[in-house]
């Protein structure tokens, strides 16, 4: 059920990105030929106006056709359309609105479901954040994420355990949504009695406006550390040649999503908001294939003070695309191999 829900998420994210898109391209005046709820094949169809609406057989997202965008000369379907409502003949300014548009609604997406999430509160948790390499926690099977039961915070759990050096204590923990009981003797001579780093897990309930203010700047929060996260991973592709080992791709996301469904209903609604976040920021990098590419070739084509040309614009998108396509493998190849 958690995994249904992730998927939904995402593919709710992707069509709200896409209708983006859409909205704006029509309030500009664009001739929008499709918009897509899914992927192809279609499944059905109804024209509104001049507007192809499809359903197709993949639930993931959605998509948009905006006349203009991948030819630089009328097609025969639209012989007469005037360049205002071409997309390729709209200045700088309308296009680059068009593109972020997208990441806009995304943005906006991420920064409400915090806001929810600090309008409704979180049960209050205390979580294993780390355990130490030959500490007691990890010789008796403690792992990061499990929920220690019966305690109020971090530090309450922490004054039970020095209280308890030298003592077989049994600790109760949730774990993927499964109780357990684990026996455990905190050491009497290691300054880390247990071995363990625990967190507060949990945020109480605000106002309406305090919820709003909290979840943007939460929501900016998350953008910034997203993209030192991206800079890390570009650094370790640049020096080390390999991925990070904590950077997860889709198959990762399913395990964070199983450990956030352990936890709660408002837990898996914060994954989708950084899940969100996440692709404000992966669509705005500038790379090619992405939105955030197609930003950067305005750029250029205002530097160079025309445009680019269309086969340079489409062999760039198509190495992109390819290069995303290599980089999304390794992930999930090193995400399956963590399975094993």
């Amino acid at each position: 059920m958690t995994i249904l829900i992730v998927i939904i998420g995402i593919s709710f994210l992707i069509f709200i990105h896409e209708l983006g898109h859409f909205f704006v391209a029509k309030k500009l005046g664009l001739l929008v030929e499709e918009f897509g709820f899914g992927f192809p094949p279609r499944l059905f169809s109804k024209k509104i106006g001049e507007t192809v609406y499809s359903f197709n057989l993949l639930p993931f997202g959605g998509f948009v056709r905006i006349y203009g965008e991948e030819q630089s000369k009328k097609s025969e379907e639209h012989p007469n359309v005037p360049n205002q409502r071409i997309f390729y003949s709209q200045p700088a300014w309308k296009r680059t609105l068009i593109i972020v548009a997208g990441v806009f609604m995304n943005f906006i997406i991420g920064w409400l479901l915090m806001s929810a999430v600090f309008f409704t509160g979180t049960p209050q948790a205390v979580l294993v954040s780390d355990v130490l390499p030959g500490s007691a926690a990890e010789a008796a099977e403690i792992f990061p994420q499990d929920q220690v039961l019966g305690f109020e915070s971090a530090g309450e759990f922490v004054e039970f355990i020095n209280q308890n050096r030298g003592k077989e204590v049994n600790l109760n923990l949730l774990r993927n949504g499964e109780e357990l009981t684990i026996r455990v003797t905190p050491s009497q001579n290691e300054q880390a009695a247990l071995g363990v780093a625990v967190a507060d897990a949990g945020i109480p309930k605000h106002s309406l406006p305090a919820s709003l203010w909290e979840g943007l700047k939460s929501a900016v929060f998350i953008i910034g550390a997203i993209f030192a996260a991206f800079a890390n991973l570009l650094w370790g592709l640049l020096t080390q040649g390999q991925v990070l080992v904590d950077f997860v791709g889709p198959i990762g996301i399913f395990g964070v999503a199983n450990q956030a469904g352990a936890l709660g209903f408002l837990y898996l609604v914060q994954l989708i908001a950084l899940i969100s976040l996440n692709l404000t920021v992966i669509n705005i990098l500038p790379f090619p294939a992405l939105d955030g590419g197609r930003l950067f070739f305005i750029f250029l084509e205002k530097i160079k003070g025309s445009p680019l040309s269309q086969n340079f614009e489409r062999s760039a998108n198509t190495i992109g695309f390819l290069l995303l396509i290599f980089l999304m493998i390794a992930i999930t190849v090193r995400d399956v191999a963590r399975l094993f």
